[in-house]
């Protein structure tokens, strides 16, 4: 027997009055079919998606789906449920997206709730990219312009992504935030019950009215509750302080970089981060990293290379497939390797994949001069760039770097 049915002792109240009650929810309920038929539609909805700008002709649940990133649904459909933030004109709402499936008809249930105060992070983040733009134009040498303005082209494509990695633990951290606003009004509520009974004649003869209190209240839960309440908000800021963090690192212009010693694996590892929004939906990253020495290089520029090469192994998945990433020393050199279950790369497309200006994406959706600047990156530090790719199963390519500079 589960819970709910222990609960529920009355019949549900006539349409109407359901209806009455949801339309007094701040937040938007939204019940709808496979098909895009709807089924409960509160007023919250309209105003938190702003279906006001929607065509007249589309229903809420196809403005939804519009809204949605494209695998929400079947997410929900594969796991019962979906959750994540919506960018909806200058603010953004956190969805929750809910679904069962009755005799093959397929049922979603989609909770929204806006975040306040989003403006306030969008005019942070454009100030940073404003602040990137100014420092990339004051670059000099046709070389390092070209260099850094692949990089913000790689920055604008991922800022979507970056928004939304940030978007979740800001999310959970003000919703715990609300739940400790109430935890407090609680405890005060003891506490003063406390002090009353200090000041009483017989402090004992409250005792009765103190556990009615702490009965009330929900005491002992609050205290159980609470430590895994702000270690889940420290946890989602510490995420967000990394994300951040990384951004900074990977947008460096690297203008007065000199070389330095470095950990490869860091590197990488704050790469993964950043672009990890791009790949998670359909890639499973699998790590096969050795024992690195410390590496003479320009880590920024590196960065970049590690992100070409894994956009590239992503963008090369069509559906679901995988991402090897492996690193290792080979005398008095080291190398990282980037091996995916894409397409591959016809023999005759080889020998020209580093050339500038080259691309096989479509039109609009790659610069064609990712693997050819980092082709000179990777010459810069006096490696080079090997490639094994068969078509149809995938390909591979091995960055191979000297651990000391020649002098």
């Amino acid at each position: 027997m589960t819970v709910t049915s222990t609960l529920v002792t009355a019949p549900l109240p006539p349409h109407p009055v359901l209806l009455a009650l949801f339309e007094r929810i701040k937040e938007g309920v939204l019940l709808f079919r496979e098909d895009g038929s709807v089924a409960l539609a509160n007023a919250a909805v309209s105003e938190i998606l702003g279906q006001a700008e929607r065509d007249a002709e589309q229903t809420p649940a196809q403005w939804l789906r519009q809204l949605l990133p494209p695998d929400a649904l079947e997410h929900a459909r594969l796991n019962g449920h979906w959750n994540g933030s919506l960018p909806v004109g200058e603010r953004m709402v956190i969805a929750h997206v809910y679904h069962h499936d009755d005799a093959g008809q397929r049922h979603y249930l989609a909770l929204f709730r806006r975040i306040e105060g989003q403006e306030d992070y969008e005019r942070e983040l454009q100030q940073r990219h404003a602040e990137l733009r100014q420092a990339y134009l004051r670059l000099n040498g046709t070389q390092e312009k070209l260099l850094q303005s692949e990089k913000m082209a790689s920055i604008g494509q991922l800022a979507a992504g970056v928004a939304h990695e940030i978007n979740n633990p800001i999310g959970y951290v003000h919703s715990n935030l609300g739940s400790l606003q109430e935890y407090l009004r609680s405890l005060f509520t003891v506490i003063e019950a406390y002090e009353r009974a200090l000041r009483a004649p017989d402090p004992k003869a409250l005792i009765p009215e103190i556990d009615d209190i702490r009965q009330r209240f929900d005491i002992d839960f609050i205290s159980r509750d609470l430590p895994q309440l702000m270690a889940e908000s420290r946890e989602g800021i510490e995420r967000v302080t990394r994300i951040v963090r990384d951004l900074k690192d990977f947008s460096y212009s690297g203008r007065d970089e000199s070389w330095k010693l470095v950990d490869l694996h860091a590197g990488l590892e704050s790469t993964i981060n950043i672009i990890w929004n791009e790949l998670k939906y359909k890639v499973a990253l699998h790590r096969e990293f050795g024992q690195l020495p410390l590496v003479e290089c320009l880590p920024s520029e590196l960065n970049q290379v590690y992100m070409n090469l894994l956009l590239n192994a992503g963008h090369a998945i069509a559906d679901r497939g995988t991402i090897h990433v492996r690193t290792g020393v080979d005398g008095d050199t080291v190398w990282v390797e980037f091996e995916d279950t894409g397409g591959g790369i016809s023999p005759d497309l080889r020998q020209r994949i580093f050339d500038p200006f080259f691309t096989t994406k479509p039109v609009g959706s790659g610069t064609g001069l990712g693997l050819s600047i980092s082709y000179s990156i990777i010459n810069k530090h006096h490696g080079r760039i090997d490639l094994e790719s068969t078509p149809g199963v995938g390909s591979k390519f091995r960055v191979v770097l000297p651990i000391k500079q020649p002098r």
